[in-house]
């Protein structure tokens, strides 16, 4: 006997829809609707700020139309009223934990601007202290992940700075302007500081030359890996502030090289590990090692000795050809399976399995629509489908060294990577352009095609370097 069941035909429309938009690709495109692409692009002197919809630069990355902030004005403002002075050099932008406030370094003036995500507005400015050789800077400021403090790296100064964001203790942070305060006691002095093993901070051979690159804070909120720019790495206990924090490890600039920016912890071992790189700059033009670090917090101790707990060397190509660039980096899948680490110099993308911590694949990003992109900070979606990357332009502003160019790229802007095969490769679906025409006099440092009138020609002085995932899930659980 045959069974009939009377389906309504509306429903059948809306089953054969439905069918339609899972082969064409549009519920994962929808899936994937939830977040915002920041990007810092630091040309000018307060710079701009590009925000893009993630379905939007995921659909088609070249005719992406983001939101564009002039940070000239209400930000500068903010800065000139709450500490006397305007910011220079837009440079890196991250999220507190709930995404809600975006936290701006500004590199060449030592600013940290707070601003609001939602509306765009800003909530407070803190400008850092006055350090070695009397320099302010603001290279990276890190919000550790309970919300409770952001750890600075006050470059040139040799200064590890603290501001806190839940100043009352209400257990609210991020509240208000009252909420976010410079723990000015809280400042680690790594030009004369000494290690618990009694060796100074600072010192030729050993950690020759200690401007503070990036402070990486360890997951549970206690633990800053601070990369330093002539080598070697600190460790400290940041969970507390009103005092410097405790240095728990040391390590010499044999055992860490310098310039490392990238880091982040991955989760999918059972104390999961810290990823450090280190990287190309001024003076030191090939450079791209990464190193892990036990996360396990237990495991650092002022009374251990130097290098302790010893790192795993992943991958060092330092002194091979071509010349190499680790900077930016990124996990991608949801389950954290594979490191993304972005070498500018070579145009690839080195891939690391968190399971083993062994490089398992290296791919190439120049495409049709870019022969030379320099791959600089990247950052993925919540779902770890996509993974999102700044390019540098023809003269980047930061981290490159003249003689070799090794920061210099072609076309600015944000590209777009599919993450396929579980992390294991990407795809690049292309390149949302972004652009900063400049005046005809404009002297860039890493140009040699002088004009007879003494200035390179120059067209684009574009330099996109920070960017950022904002994930608006939450936001929209809560509508």
């Amino acid at each position: 006997m045959k069974l009939r069941f009377n389906i309504p035909l509306r429903l059948i429309v809306a089953l054969s829809m439905m069918s339609l938009l899972v082969k064409s690709g549009a519920v994962e495109a929808n899936d994937d609707k939830a977040f915002e692409v920041w990007v810092t692009e630091q040309s000018g002197t307060a710079g701009k700020l590009y925000i893009y919809k993630g379905e939007v630069l995921i659909d088609d990355p070249s005719t992406a139309v983001p939101e564009v902030i002039n940070l000239g004005g209400a930000v500068s403002d903010q800065c000139v009223a709450d500490t006397g002075s305007g910011p220079t050099r837009a440079h890196i932008v991250l999220f507190n934990s709930t995404h809600t406030v975006a936290i701006l370094a500004y590199v060449a003036s030592g600013h940290v601007v707070f601003i609001d995500a939602a509306t765009r507005t800003p909530i407070k400015c803190v400008r850092m202290s006055a350090g070695f050789n009397n320099a302010r800077q603001a290279h990276a400021a890190f919000p550790a992940r309970n919300d409770k403090y952001v750890i600075v790296a006050n470059q040139n100064g040799r200064l590890l700075e603290r501001i806190n964001t839940d100043a009352d203790g209400d257990g609210t942070p991020y509240e208000n302007a009252a909420d976010i305060v410079h723990d000015t006691d809280a400042t680690l002095n790594l030009a004369t500081c000494a290690t618990p093993n009694g060796v100074p901070c600072q010192l030729a051979g050993v950690r020759p030359t200690n401007n503070v690159v990036c402070p990486i804070i360890d997951d549970t909120s206690t633990l800053t890996f601070i990369t330093l720019s002539g080598g070697g790495l600190l460790v400290v206990d940041t969970s507390a502030g009103g005092a410097p924090p405790p240095i728990v490890a040391e390590y010499d600039n044999a055992t860490v090289h310098g310039n490392g920016c990238g880091g982040m912890q991955a989760s999918t071992q059972a104390a999961g590990r810290i990823y450090i790189n280190s990287g190309a700059s001024t003076g030191n033009p090939d450079e791209a090692d990464l190193y892990s670090f036990p996360a396990d917090v237990t495991m650092y101790s002022p009374a251990n000795p130097s290098n302790t707990p010893a790192p795993t060397l992943i991958f060092s190509f330092d002194g091979l050809p071509p010349v190499n660039d680790s900077h930016g980096m990124t996990l991608v899948t949801k389950k954290d399976r594979h490191l993304w680490i972005g070498d500018r110099a070579t145009n690839e993308i080195n891939v690391v399995a968190t399971s083993n911590d062994a490089l398992v694949n290296t791919f190439s990003v120049v495409s049709e629509a870019s022969a030379d992109p320099a791959p600089d900070l990247m950052s993925a979606d919540p779902k770890g489908k996509y993974a999102f990357i700044a390019l540098r332009g023809h003269c980047p502003l930061t981290g490159n060294d003249p003689t070799v160019n090794n920061a210099v790229g072609d076309t600015p802007g944000v590209m777009v990577v599919k993450v396929k095969e579980g992390g294991f490769t990407g795809e690049v679906v292309g390149i949302a352009p972004i652009s900063d025409p400049a005046p005809a006099a404009f002297d860039c440092p890493t140009r040699t095609d002088d004009t007879p009138g003494g200035f390179p020609i120059i067209v684009e002085r574009a330099d996109p370097h920070g960017i950022a995932v904002r994930s608006l899930e939450k936001d929209d659980d809560e509508d």
